[in-house]
């Protein structure tokens, strides 16, 4: 038989979530505490700190360092995990990380840093926790992706590349898994009330671009960053909103492959949909803030003076 019978949930499955030292990592574990499940809270080395202000007092709950871009770190955890937990259930792949930089000012390092983040070592983690999972015949795989995974913006095209990179390999995986009865789901959250776009990296060429009025990308940055806050302190919806969408996934017999997290992830996803590819990216251009305005402090250079040979001027010869 092709389909591998489906097995109940473990008694007391174990949790391993990365990321989990602020924003929706945090809010998950928080819904957790005192629950049926064993929860392994990973971090960087430098934020395991942040757990001391929290009340995580339960013998079920464990925090370890993570650096989810390190090969070794990775190995380390899952081998400490699999002598004193036996393994990963359920993996949340939270940590991520976020460049704004318009694609010209990316280095090749900035990139390697925001793929390896968001999409590289997440599915290192993935393939190191399969074998188990495809053992016990059960297990759960949550990518915690975002809107940016099937809409891109400018000064943001990295992050979207690293999620649109999570969104195709995990989509594959689905496919995968199924036999397995390994459940795995995409959570897409919009916009968050949340202080996140302050821990947004900006590298040494965008952050002088955003303060030179004369620079090519000038008014890109000093747009699209108060755009953005902006949108993220109207938000209604909070890091333990989606928190409350990926634990309800955990539960779910048949979890989806896509679950929007907050509305206007749901309502991207609908308008992408329906209207015609031309039309919904002409819609959203003309969302940008001053888009108008982006070029008017840049003067492009004349290429063809009058004392110069246009194209049309050119004989053949021969």
């Amino acid at each position: 038989m092709f389909w591998k019978k489906a097995s109940k949930m473990p008694p007391s499955p174990v949790v391993l979530i990365t990321g989990a030292s602020t924003g929706v990592g945090l809010a998950l574990a928080r819904r957790l505490w005192k629950s049926q499940f064993r929860v392994v809270l990973t971090a960087r080395e430098g934020s395991l700190k942040r757990f001391q202000n929290e009340t995580f007092a339960d013998p079920h709950f464990f925090v370890r360092p993570l650096e989810v871009t390190s090969a070794e770190s990775r190995l380390a955890l899952k081998n400490w995990i699999d002598e004193n937990l036996g393994g990963v259930d359920i993996l949340v792949n939270n940590a991520g990380i976020s460049y704004r930089s318009v694609i010209e000012h990316m280095s090749d390092e900035d990139l390697r840093k925001q793929i390896e983040t968001n999409f590289h070592g997440p599915f290192s983690l993935i393939r190191m926790l399969l074998p188990k999972m495809r053992e016990k015949g059960w297990g759960r795989i949550i990518n915690v992706s975002s809107v940016g995974g099937m809409m891109a913006m400018p000064t943001m095209g990295a992050y979207s590349a690293s999620k649109w990179a999570l969104e195709g390999a995990t989509e594959a995986l689905w496919y995968e898994m199924k036999p397995w009865n390994i459940g795995v789901t995409l959570i897409q959250p919009g916009f968050i009330n949340s202080d996140s776009f302050k821990s947004v990296y900006l590298n040494e060429q965008a952050k002088l671009s955003s303060t030179d009025a004369q620079d090519p990308y000038h008014e890109y940055y000093r747009r699209m960053v108060p755009f953005i806050s902006e949108k993220m302190k109207k938000s209604r919806s909070s890091s333990d909103d989606v928190a409350s969408v990926v634990f309800k996934t955990m539960l779910s017999s048949n979890p989806p492959l896509r679950v929007a997290a907050t509305k206007d992830a749901w309502f991207f996803g609908l308008v992408r949909r329906i209207l015609p590819r031309q039309w919904y990216h002409l819609i959203l251009f003309l969302c940008l803030p001053g888009v108008f305005r982006w070029r008017n402090t840049y003067k492009l250079k004349d290429y063809y003076s009058e004392s110069e040979k246009t194209p049309t001027d050119f004989k053949k010869t021969g």
